[in-house]
This record gives structure tokens, sequence and C-alpha cells, in this order.
């Protein structure tokens, strides 16, 4: 599958242009290679692979923390590398680690970020009992961030990004290593962020869920490169409603040649290991499995369910996202 054009789809400015951006590290380390993609205004945008891929990196580059080896990134229509500080000033990013003082309070973290920002003090009160209340920390914000959740630290990066009121929001793996309630809690929060138009999002994720329920479109990453780019539900679409997994005895990928040669099998199925994916359009499960019976193949375990993302990153790759 070949990534689909980097236009910003219905969204009418682009707030990032991605054209060609590479970044090799010393001693020949190729972590992004060549990558190119726009950003709309009011879109939120993901980057999604594994660890390893090259989503941190580029979102490095797009924040002006990691230098590019060649190609360009313009944000709001500022270059990384000739205006870093205009980039800066546009933008804000909540990185994987925590940046937050824990022997401070909630509030005196979000002073002191505000009056980094430069935001006048008068003004600063008013926007952190705002993104407080927001958050769900109007309780919290004047205890020290020691005694936080996970959850609860992670929010208030969030809402202390956003006091500075950006253009663009940087979120890398907002949802790494919580537990899945308070995941789930920190992404109804996000989601409530869709809804600010004036605001655009980049968020780098290697869940497959985070990816579905926020994203207007998805960039898959693999290896430094982008291997396909269009809506979640686009994506989907591409394999069909249904997929037949089976498990074959015998060499899944000889069966996999085999039902093709039958007409069974499309160019988007896939083997892997002894597993054998058959996403089914015009061809039902009863046919495939009777093909694979008459051919002499042994399949003691079959499934058929929905399409997932991880299945199109599987057919993209080769490799499992889920894994």
């Amino acid at each position: 599958m070949t990534a689909t054009p980097i236009s910003a789809a219905k969204h009418a400015r682009a707030v990032i242009e991605v054209r060609g951006l590479r970044k090799t590290f010393p001693g020949g380390v190729e972590a992004v290679k060549g990558i190119d993609f726009d950003v709309g205004e009011g879109e939120v945008f993901g980057l999604l692979g594994p660890n390893g891929a090259g989503k941190s990196t580029t979102v490095g580059m797009l924040t002006t923390t990691i230098r590019p080896t060649g190609g360009s990134a313009r944000i709001v229509g500022y270059d990384v590398v000739e205006a870093p500080l205009r980039v800066r000033a546009a933008s804000a990013v909540v990185f994987q680690e925590s940046v937050l003082d824990r022997s401070l309070t909630g509030r005196r973290n979000l002073d002191i970020h505000a009056r980094l920002w430069g935001i006048e003090p008068q003004v600063a009160r008013v926007r952190i009992d705002d993104v407080a209340q927001v958050f769900g920390l109007t309780n919290l914000v004047d205890r020290p961030v020691s005694g936080y959740s996970g959850g609860e630290r992670r929010r208030l990066e969030i809402a202390r990004a956003l006091l500075s009121q950006p253009r663009l929001l940087f979120l890398d793996e907002p949802t790494v290593g919580l537990d899945p309630r308070i995941r789930y809690e920190l992404l109804d929060h996000i989601s409530m962020l869709r809804g600010r138009r004036d605001m655009t999002i980049l968020l780098t994720t290697h869940y497959l869920d985070e990816a579905e329920r926020l994203c207007d479109r998805v960039a898959i990453v693999h290896a430094g490169r982008i291997v396909g780019l269009d809506s979640p539900r686009a994506l989907l679409a591409g394999l069909g409603r249904e997929i037949l997994e089976v498990r074959v005895d015998d060499d899944a990928g000889r069966a996999l040649v085999a039902l093709r040669a039958r007409g069974v099998a499309g160019d988007d199925a896939f083997a892997l290991g002894a597993t054998l994916t058959v996403p089914l359009r015009e061809t039902s499960s009863r046919q495939a499995l009777d093909a694979l019976q008459e051919l002499g193949f042994a399949t003691p375990v079959v499934s058929t369910r929905a399409p997932t993302l991880d299945d199109v990153y599987l057919r993209l790759t080769g490799d499992s996202l889920a894994a």
C-alpha cells in the first residue's frame, strides 16, 4: 500500500509541512528516512508505530530539540531550523518523560511555566484556574505533585502546555506507562481537545485504540518511513468488513500462495508465522476454508473478526504493531 497524498485533506491551511525530512545519528543510525506529510489547521494527526519506528525523533525535529540531517519542516510557516524561536512560540509539547517538579504544588508548576512564557500574572491566574477545571485538577492543584497519580501528573502536564494557548500541541506517547483505567480517563480529556478547532494536535502512539479514537488521520511509521497515510476508517476499509484468521499446521506462506492462485485470497492477504490472514471481500470464510481443505492444509484454529489497524500495519510491514 502506498501512502496517500500528503495534503491536509479537508483542512484549508497546513500548520505542519514536512518534506523529505531525515535524521541520521552519529554512527550512521538512520532514525527518519525522508518522510513527507502535511497537517491541517484544527486537525488531530497521529504518528502510529512501535517503539523505535522514528516517531519521537520526528517530534524532536518538529519541536526544534533535534536538528534534522536533511529535508525541511515548517511549523505555522516557520522553518524549524531557520526560525526555532518562532516555532516554539507557536507550539507546545508534552514529552514522554515528565518535566514537572514533584516537590512543588501543581499550581506552582503551572505558575512557573506561565512566567517563563511571559504571561501577565493576572492573566495567568485565570488561565491556571481554567485549565485546572478542564482537566479535573481543581481539588488537586494546591497539593504537591509528589502525591499525584500517574494519570493526574499527565493531565497536569497537558494543562501546563495549554497555558500558552498554542496553535499546535505535540503529545508524544501521552498515555505510555499508565494503567488501563487511568489511561482511559486521560483519553477522555484528550478527546475534549478535539473540539478546539483553533488548535492542531499531533500525537505519537503505538496504541491502536488511541489512533482510532482520537485521530482524523494517521501516518503509519515503520523503520523511519511512512508506509501508509489516511483516516483510520479509510485504512481499515482497505481490508474490507471481515477478516478470516486461520492457523495452518503446514506452511502458512505456501497456503497463501495456493489461495491466491485459486483467486480466493487477494494481494491484501498475508501470512505471519503459522497464521494466515485473509480479508474477505467477494469470498466467504466457508469458501476459503473449503479451498484450504481441498489443498490438503490442516486448519486447527479458525476465527473471523473485524479488521484492526494492527492488520493494516502487518500487511504494510510484515511486523505486528501490537506485539
